[in-house]
């Protein structure tokens, strides 16, 4: 990729972050990981309690760059259809005229996700892996930009189902969210204060800083960015290394390894460098790694979570020149 498309990338990506930093405070890794994954062309589950903005930073991507938003609510009694559309029969034309659900936008909030059970949460496996739904044999194709960020509560498992290994695997990254410090609070408190009556809908207030047509070039730099073959081995090594990793009981899988390089090129890209290097790596690995993995029962008594044993991993994994 030449300069003056990566200083253009490095425009569009500053621009965005900028914007969407002035509703969403003190959240600047979970906006560029969002911002990743997004130009990755890959979906995002995020992990927090409620209060911490999820919602919202979902909303504010999709208004900064223009983009159809949709959300659905999942609860026990969604069903597939509510999702994906039926078919309804028009009496006056005499044939079946599809009606398209939700999940015909560019950019899913599929909220608190787990609370929906297999059979509902299986309708966005084809959607999210093929970018196209199927009903009564026909295939339906939905957006290019098409993207499902999803939300669960880490605390709360009354009522909820969890997610099959494979509908996890479809999620390039798990992007946790934690509480701000005080400083980034309190400017949180300040800016909604400052907004008054806006602030039920401060999504509002985000202006256009890209282009659909501007996202689809982002994308297709994603692929020119260079990779060294020691960045390739460097991936390849992590990814093998968390298979023999005694507190891990399941390691990540080839397909880990695939959304590790694609997520790596993606931020190098927005961050404007014309190639993969360690540090983009390094910051990916543990969202990108985080829900493929398992923990012993052994490490789960002791306290430790996916982070903690991927921390430990890259320090023994030697990092390529």
């Amino acid at each position: 990729m030449d300069d003056k498309s990566l200083q253009k990338a490095l425009a569009v990506s500053t621009a965005i972050r900028e914007e969407l930093g002035r509703i969403i405070i003190g959240q600047e890794p979970v906006v560029e990981e969002l911002l990743t994954a997004f130009v990755a062309g890959g979906h995002v589950l995020f992990e927090g309690v409620p209060g911490l903005a999820k919602t919202l930073a979902v909303r504010c991507l999709a208004a900064s760059l223009d983009l159809s938003y949709s959300r659905i609510q999942f609860t026990p009694d969604l069903m597939p259809v509510d999702i994906t559309g039926v078919n309804i029969y028009d009496s006056g034309k005499m044939e079946f005229i599809f009606r398209r659900g939700p999940i015909f936008a560019d950019i899913i909030l599929a909220d608190e996700i787990n609370r929906a059970p297999a059979k509902t949460q299986s309708a966005l496996l084809e959607a999210m892996q093929e970018r196209q739904v199927t009903v009564d044999g026909k295939n339906h194709p939905l957006s290019q930009l098409f993207m499902v960020a999803a939300t669960q509560n880490p605390i709360e498992y009354e009522g909820t189902y969890p997610l099959p290994e494979a509908q996890l695997d479809r999620f390039i990254m798990k992007i946790l969210i934690h509480y701000p410090d005080a400083g980034e609070e309190l400017r949180m408190l300040e800016t909604m204060n400052g907004i008054g009556a806006r602030a039920y809908d401060a999504h509002r207030l985000i202006k256009k800083r890209a282009s659909a047509a501007q996202i689809r070039t982002l994308r297709l730099g994603v692929h020119e960015i260079e990779t060294d073959q020691n960045i390739l081995s460097y991936i390849i090594a992590i990814v093998q290394a968390t298979r023999s990793f005694p507190s891990l009981s399941l390691g990540a899988s080839p397909r880990a390894a695939v959304m590790i390089l694609h997520a790596a090129k993606a931020l190098a890209l927005l961050r404007g460098s014309p190639y993969v290097r360690p540090d983009e790596v390094q910051s990916v690995v543990r969202p990108a790694l985080r829900h493929r993995v398992l923990l012993t029962p052994e490490a789960q008594i002791e306290g430790l979570s996916a982070d903690d044993c991927l921390e430990t991993l890259l320090k023994q994994v030697p990092v390529p020149n």
